[in-house]
């Protein structure tokens, strides 16, 4: 494999000035941003690792006033580099990311780490935009951020400045760290109606009445806090189920081929294993539905970058398929079913006997509370906007793919307190000596099946044995061979 092609894979890099600038792999996706701006406040939600902060960074180049000057060289070869709109590099831009925000065990503190966080974010603004301030303005870092941002707002409607572009990254990442650490008191007073939190968002949303903020622009992974915020921001739209804006963020089937292309091409890469990756690829990191359960399945983004990435550098298919240190948090199914054991038990095995759950569509379709996203029958809803399922129909959820499968699978077997970490050494060893399939799937009834309780026995199907034995086997075979798991589907749909 020839390594003298100049792209990169830029895995995990939000900078879009360093992919343009250092020659990066880029899926465009730049259409939205035209289609962005006959939407007011829109909010868009999505499951971690589908590409939010590096679109927000696109949005914060593309509208920035003082990046004019470079439009060409950071747009030139997109869409919206040949088609700009009006709008483009009009607006002084506070791009704000609330997953610094670092949480801390009172309501106060968590204030102050917010007012820091902002403030800092407020004084670069100014500095940024200095040819306009003058020196005439300066943040305050002992008052709020919600006075400080009013202060700027002020200034810009009385001098007649250029408006301001409000982008938030992440807008409920501190706020979801207070639910998976069950500090639900906390997160009461947090959105509660005096709370530093909704005052920001009330200034906000006095500043597009006023028109000194030309649009906000938000994402974040779910909708309870703004929900929670009520009238503190009930001005956004949600476009998180809106069929136009689907696949704003994650690659769809035909932007994978082409980058695949791509990399086959620059790097000069024997096309002999090409079905092999495209397999890989499509059952580990493919089959998000978030509108139309008939249309194009999505990739995790950021997930196949990261394998895009090992394959050319090491010539090989990655030997875990999911990075570790991005791999979805088993936390957030721990909190939401551990209190329930009965539940959590009926809920899992569900899943991995059925391979799908049933849901209210209606209730898919709306924001949530806090208390709702606790009840069980709203567990489907939940897991939906978390990533870990996926529609199917419009009756029925469903597992995206085989590695969110695994992460159901572990947690399985931690509530079943099945040991899937001793006594497998030999098993596996022998396997890697002498692959021969119903040996080793015997050893995994043996080992494996014999530990589960009776009345999970009495219930399991060939769907929960595929599914365990993949899981088992990826564990301690994946080194040395390539695993993927048959799924099963309703008759008359193509494997």
């Amino acid at each position: 494999m020839s390594k003298k092609s100049n792209r990169k894979i830029l895995y995990g890099n939000a900078n879009y000035l360093e992919i343009v600038y250092k020659n990066g792999y880029f899926v465009d996706k730049t259409i939205y941003i035209e289609k962005l701006e006959t939407v007011e406040n829109p909010v868009f939600l999505r499951p971690r690792r589908f590409g939010k902060s590096l679109w927000c960074n696109i949005l914060e180049c593309y509208y920035d006033i003082n990046k004019k000057n470079d439009f060409k060289t950071l747009f030139g070869h997109t869409y919206i580099g040949q088609n700009p709109t009006k709008l483009k590099n009009s607006f002084f831009v506070l791009h704000l990311d609330f997953s610094v925000i670092e949480l801390n065990n009172s309501i106060h503190s968590i204030e102050n780490n917010f007012k820091r966080a902002c403030n800092i974010r407020l004084d670069t603004l100014i500095e940024l935009y200095k040819k306009w301030f003058q020196g005439q303005i300066e943040i305050n870092f002992e008052e709020s951020a919600s006075s400080n941002l009013d202060f700027i707002l002020q200034f810009i409607k009385k001098k007649n400045l250029p408006q301001l572009y409000v982008i938030i990254d992440e807008y409920d990442n501190f706020a979801n760290q207070l639910i998976i650490s069950n500090k639900t008191q906390l997160y009461e007073e947090l959105t509660d109606d005096d709370s530093f939190l909704k005052s920001f968002f009330k200034i906000l949303k006095q500043g597009r009445k006023d028109g000194t903020i030309s649009n906000v622009f938000i994402t974040g992974v779910l909708p309870i806090t703004l929900y929670d915020l009520a009238s503190g921001f009930n001005i956004a739209q949600y476009l998180t189920l809106d069929p136009n804006f689907e696949s704003m963020l994650g690659f769809t089937q035909k932007e994978v081929i082409k980058l695949l292309d791509d990399i086959y091409i620059d790097y000069k890469i024997d096309s002999t294993n090409r079905k092999e990756v495209e397999d890989v690829i499509k059952s580990q990191y493919n089959g998000y539905h978030f509108v139309n359960s008939d249309g194009d399945a999505l990739y995790n983004s950021t997930l196949l970058m990261y394998f895009l990435k090992w394959f050319i550098e090491q010539n090989t298919i990655p030997i875990h398929l999911t990075d570790l240190n991005l791999k979805t948090d088993i936390s957030w199914i721990r909190i939401l079913t551990g209190s329930k054991p009965k539940h959590t038990q009926k809920f899992l095995k569900q899943l991995l006997i059925n391979e799908n759950i049933s849901y209210d569509d209606r209730l898919l379709t709306t924001k949530f509370t806090i208390s709702q996203f606790f009840k069980e029958n709203f567990f489907p809803v939940s897991f939906f906007y978390l990533g870990m399922l996926t529609r199917e129909d419009e009756f029925s959820l469903r597992i995206p793919n085989i590695n969110m499968y695994q992460i159901f699978v572990e947690y399985f077997n931690e509530v079943q307190n099945i040991d899937v970490s001793t006594h497998y050494r030999e098993m596996m060893k022998n396997f890697i000596n002498k692959p021969v399939i119903p040996r080793l799937f015997s050893e995994y009834w043996e080992k494996y099946i014999s530990q589960l309780p009776e009345a999970v026995f009495a219930q399991v199907n060939e769907n929960f044995y595929r599914a365990t034995f993949f899981e088992l086997c990826s564990r301690y075979l994946s080194k040395w061979f390539i695993w993927d798991m048959e799924r099963s589907y309703p008759k008359g749909r193509p494997i």
